[in-house]
């Protein structure tokens, strides 16, 4: 006889919109104790989504891991939020605080009615003197200026306008020699306060619906530049979805509200 399989429950989220199809789809798994990263990359790669979530209780706190379909990731916002809709929906609906342990350190979410916020750290953008020539290649031109952040590895570029984020079609295949980062771009937005679209081919996600960490970045630099510190974000991408953001100076706000598509189990 072959050996016996194990059963894990397995939920897809659509973070950041309160409409299924909407927003970006992440993978969450909930686990009693690690399994080998071989296991969990398998798993996410498995998944093809660009995100799959992998937490265990330790106490009243959790730990969790992101992977994208081809290694792990030090931070991701969307499907954080997923996770914690799931413990909040699914798994202890009474609560109202979660406590997460990761590799970006302590990351607390709170549940609002329908809005979950997600407490991040604050990130500077750097001004980058010499942008890599496929970073620029890749934009065709397009920015008017760049940055770059270190703790989360993305470029910065800054438009003009939402029109020239939304119609931007950049080369990936020169976005990818740039790992570990990834590119964002942004600009002004017509009916938000600012837009963006996140692209990092390198890690198997060619472009993402919806980025929380990314604003961990963004919302203080557009809070500076607006000089208010509560931003209505949208990502501009084919799914989009809106995020709720506050700047606190070295932390971050990030909200959204989520929808359960898909519960089911996977055997390994």
């Amino acid at each position: 006889m072959g050996k016996k399989m194990k059963q894990l429950n397995i939920y897809q989220v659509d973070a950041f919109t309160d409409r299924v199809f909407q927003g970006n789809p992440a993978a969450v798994c909930p686990l009693e104790q690690w399994f080998d990263d071989e296991i969990l990359q398998a798993i996410a790669q498995e998944n093809n989504l660009a995100e799959t979530a992998f937490f265990i209780p330790r106490g009243r706190e959790f730990h969790i891991r992101w992977f994208t379909p081809t290694q792990e990731v030090p931070l991701c916002g969307h499907a954080t939020l997923a996770t914690a809709f799931i413990i909040f929906t699914e798994l202890e609906p009474g609560r109202q605080s979660i406590q997460f342990k990761s590799k970006s350190g302590s990351l607390q979410v709170t549940r609002q009615g329908a809005l979950f916020k997600m407490d991040f750290p604050a990130y500077p953008m750097i001004p980058c003197q010499n942008p890599p020539n496929e970073l620029l290649k890749g934009l065709m031109g397009q920015f008017q200026e760049v940055y770059f952040v270190e703790e989360d590895p993305n470029y910065y570029v800054i438009l003009e306008s939402e029109d020239q984020v939304r119609a931007l079609e950049p080369d990936l295949k020169l976005f990818e020699r740039l790992h570990p980062y990834g590119v964002v771009v942004t600009a002004p937005g017509a009916r938000s306060d600012c837009v963006s679209r996140c692209f990092a081919p390198s890690y198997g996600i060619p472009e993402d619906p919806v980025t929380g960490s990314i604003h961990s970045a963004l919302v203080p630099y557009w809070a500076n530049r607006l000089k208010k510190p509560k931003i209505h974000a949208y990502q501009a991408s084919q799914r989009g979805g809106n995020l709720f953001c506050e700047y606190l100076g070295e932390r971050v706000l990030i909200g959204g509200h989520a929808i359960k598509y898909l519960t089911g189990t996977i055997s390994i």
